[in-house]
């Protein structure tokens, strides 16, 4: 059991080590000695919050660069529940995004993370109505788990878990799922099953992190009694690295670009505050790791290799690394032979990094192409270099994940490039590359991840790799190197992507929701992409028996890799209102696929290949559409202009810049998106163009803001205050205000039935306020509240319609919510009687 815990918690750190980054680290010698410092430093700290940007980055880059603790963020959701300010992903993709934003963002501040199962469903008002969402137990395992894994010496809340209710849900039950697993994590009777892999773990001290945001506002966080909290100097200035603790910090913070939290460095003098919750106390209240031994004296068998390494790191030449070579090797072989199953293999990658950076160590494996299939050869260009004057010898290549070994046997001379090439056979076994804790069906409030092994694990496990044996100063040390795709590209130089394992063929139905609303028959496209060349094969819907389409099949062939081929279904719905769940499903000798293959690619993160479900749905219901012309303004992303799309109307996505009174007059109604005042600020300047839109007969659909200064007083032609108000429960009891109002009647008669169905949150950011010119039409609240009346406000304004609504239309048309399509076209058709009699 022991050296199977020493070699898993050695591959964890590797995949943790080489798959968070494409192009390889170049480190320059105050890098390398930052590295030194670090390896003589056995403390670590545990930072917990709820999701990702709740982490305080000014803490972990502190805790890193200034104490070199290992300091790591257990993020307990991915994101999946907020908006994307960069694009269209919701959800699941927004979740990948996300993860790779904290990835990015612990490269720049020297931190690790990690995340539980839950899924983060959108906002709760409190702890209780978090947990009657996510599986309280499973997720309080998942944090004994990164305890047990990690073993911090402290953790520190973001939340504090004495003030349910006044707080997002998920940050209070982050925190009380904390400070439960503090005291549960050594008692080896909860979640046994854990303990094959990491013993039992008593975290020494768990403190809460307040702030201004905690206290309200700065006032009140400067009067505040801080004489029992721990005060850290965070201000810290790096000479060698040029810049301050909140420098780094303010780079990390700017990785969450998908949430617009772009920061803006700062310098001198700056506190952070932590609060004792539980163990033992301090006499000195700058200092957390006191009692704690953070030396290599805390091993067995570690007291030489402490002083050893404090040599090295007195006697560092930054100009010549190298010359710290022959100790550290005698460092490495004294960390080897340590009998200890949780720094050994830390300290043993650490060292080995450093001992590549000090000998200029390269190496490299360079696939061909960006994507491989099961079953087929990877060929690989290999660059391998010493850049020192130390002895090296490349011994062998061993491949993964087949396990092949290449003997080379070949001397690394100074400066002198070695250029090798192979061919990996990929076994048919070889996992697709896909985000782990997607590869199982979600539920709503949990992310289903079966191999305990892989729980809470960032990024996507690549298992295509190189182990380099090398021979340095005559002992032998394995290095990894992920196999990567290198291209050059003209505007921005050498890039570099991950080689994909990817599906033979996969395949997409198009449109994601379709209407059937006349009956008639329709032809749905469905695309077809091979993951290699010369495919043939065929291709079905599977939808309800009460649904026809034709033909049952329909063959296709594609000659070359990437190649894509689009294929029509004839579909006819039943006479009744109906909705069918449709899966595409192609055959390749007699092997079925159905997966669709989404490619996430932005700049600021590492392109992204997720497999889901191939699917759709398609509806038969009463939904009736007038003709109006629609201008959209895209604030935040979402795909409600797809969806109207798809409901018939003719939409056009237009810019604020675009917007004058005669391009106006090209639509009969504007809709701006989600946060579209508080994400476009040019939008503010043209306001009065549109307010001015509806005075000559037209409407305007505002959907909603966050309330901040960024919205413009005239965001509506009446006052209108928008606050924080929402309604989280989706299933909450919705009053009509206005039954005879025409928004509720025309063309579609609404009712109770159409807010069945709903999901993630009813609506948000209501406004509270507003002036008597505007009807309420719907009242809702959850449970314990007042009623909400400032989901849907309707004013009319010269010749025609004002609507304000909160409600979460952009999650609920993707979802294909019936009573949301109803609601939203009655919105479009709505005109004041005038307007409608000169029209009809």
């Amino acid at each position: 059991m022991h050296n199977k815990r020493v070699l898993f918690i050695f591959i964890f750190l590797c995949l943790f080590q080489f798959g968070r980054a494409q192009k390889p680290a170049k480190p320059n010698a105050v890098e390398i000695h930052n590295q030194i410092q670090k390896l003589n430093f056995l403390g670590s700290v545990l930072y917990i919050a709820a999701h990702p940007d709740d982490e305080n980055t000014r803490l972990i880059s502190y805790f890193s660069n200034e104490k070199k603790a290992r300091t790591a963020y257990l993020s307990l959701t991915r994101g999946d529940g907020g908006q994307n300010l960069i694009g269209p992903e919701l959800r699941e993709l927004l979740g990948v995004i996300r993860t790779q934003e904290l990835i990015e963002a612990r490269k720049i501040d020297g931190g690790e993370q990690f995340f539980s199962r839950a899924n983060d469903f959108g906002f709760s008002k409190n702890p209780d109505e978090t947990f009657e969402i996510w599986d309280k137990e499973k997720v309080l395992a998942d944090v004994i788990w990164t305890i047990r894994k990690f073993q911090p010496d402290v953790i520190i809340n973001r939340f504090d878990h004495r003030s349910p209710g006044t707080t997002h849900g998920h940050h209070t039950a982050s925190a009380i799922l904390s400070v439960e697993a503090f005291g549960l994590s050594n008692n080896p009777e909860r979640f046994p099953e854990q303990l094959q892999w990491f013993h039992p773990w008593q975290t020494k001290r768990i403190f809460f992190n307040p702030s201004v945001w905690f206290y309200g506002s700065q006032e009140k966080f400067d009067a505040a009694d801080k004489s029992n909290f721990v005060t850290l100097e965070t201000g810290v200035y790096y000479p060698a690295l040029g810049q301050s603790n909140q420098e780094i910090a303010a780079l990390s913070r700017s990785c969450h670009k998908s949430q617009g939290f772009g920061s803006t460095g700062s310098r001198g003098i700056d506190n952070e505050y932590l609060e004792l919750i539980n163990g033992e106390a301090l006499e000195d209240k700058t200092n957390i790791f006191e009692g704690i031994d953070t030396s290599w004296n805390r091993i067995n068998g570690g007291k030489p290799i402490g002083r050893l390494i404090n040599n090295i790191q007195e006697d560092f030449d930054f100009s010549n690394p190298s010359a710290s070579i022959p100790a550290l090797i005698k460092a490495y072989q004294m960390i080897d032979k340590l009998d200890e199953n949780h720094w050994k293999p830390i300290k043993l990658n650490e060292i080995k990094n450093i001992i590549a950076s000090c000998t200029g160590l390269y190496l490299e494996a360079v696939a061909s192409d960006d994507q491989a299939t099961p079953g087929s050869e990877v060929k690989i260009k290999i660059e391998a270099i010493n850049r020192s004057s130390i002895p090296m010898e490349l011994k062998n290549i061993i491949s993964y994940p087949n396990k092949n070994t290449t003997e080379i046997n070949t001397l690394l001379d100074n400066n002198n490039t070695k250029h090798l090439k192979i061919n990996l056979q990929l076994p048919d076994s070889t996992a697709y590359s896909q985000p782990n804790w997607l590869k199982e069906k979600p539920t709503t409030g949990m992310y289903q991840v079966s191999d305990q092994k892989n729980i809470g694990i960032a990024d996507i496990i690549r298992g295509v790799k190189l182990e380099f044996n090398m021979l340095i100063n005559g002992i032998s040390i394995p290095f990894e190197r992920d196999v990567v795709y290198k291209f050059n590209d003209k505007v921005k130089g050498e890039m570099y992507n991950y080689l994909d394992v990817v599906p033979e063929v996969s395949s997409r139905i198009i449109d994601k929701i379709s209407f059937f609303n006349d009956g008639n028959t329709k032809k749905m496209a469905v695309m077809v992409k091979a993951g290699k060349d010369n495919l043939k094969g065929e291709i079905r819907l599977e939808l309800n028996k009460d649904w026809n389409v034709f033909p049952d099949h329909i063959p296709f062939s594609l000659d070359k890799k990437d190649n894509e081929k689009t294929v029509y279904f004839e579909v006819t719905p039943p006479k009744e209102a109906s909705e069918t769940n449709v899966k595409s499903v192609v055959t390749l000798n007699d092997k079925k696929y159905e997966k669709e293959q989404i490619i996430i690619n932005y700049e600021h993160i590492s392109k992204q290949q997720v497999l889901l479900p191939s699917e759709a749905k398609f509806k038969k219901l009463d939904l009736k559409t007038t003709n109006e012309k629609i201008g959209y303004i895209m604030g935040a992303g979402d795909n409600v202009p797809e969806c109207l799309s798809q409901m018939g109307y003719r939409v056009t996505l237009i810019t604020p810049e675009e917007i004058n009174t005669r391009y106006l007059s090209n639509f009969d109604v504007i809709i701006t998106g989600i946060r579209a005042y508080n994400t476009l600020p040019f939008l503010k300047t043209r306001q009065h163009l549109l307010l001015e839109f509806v005075k000559r007969g037209k409407t305007l659909i505002v959907q909603y803001n966050t309330p901040d200064k960024s919205l413009p007083d005239n965001i509506a032609p009446f006052p209108l205050t928008v606050s924080n108000d929402r309604v989280t429960d989706e299933n909450a009891a919705v009053a009509f205000l206005a039954p005879e109002h025409p928004v509720l009647n025309y063309p579609n008669s609404i009712t109770a039935k159409d807010f069945k169905g709903w999901t993630q949150e009813q609506g948000l950011y209501y406004p509270n306020e507003f002036d008597t010119a505007f009807t309420p039409i719907l009242s809702s609240h959850d449970k314990g509240e007042s009623p909400k009346k400032g989901a849907l406000l309707v004013a009319a304004y010269g010749k025609g319609q004002y609507i304000y609504t909160g409600l979460s239309l952009f999650r609920e048309l993707p979802e294909g919510v019936s009573g949301a399509y109803r609601l939203i076209a009655n919105m479009i058709a709505l005109k004041t009687p005038e307007t409608a009699e000169t029209q009809n």
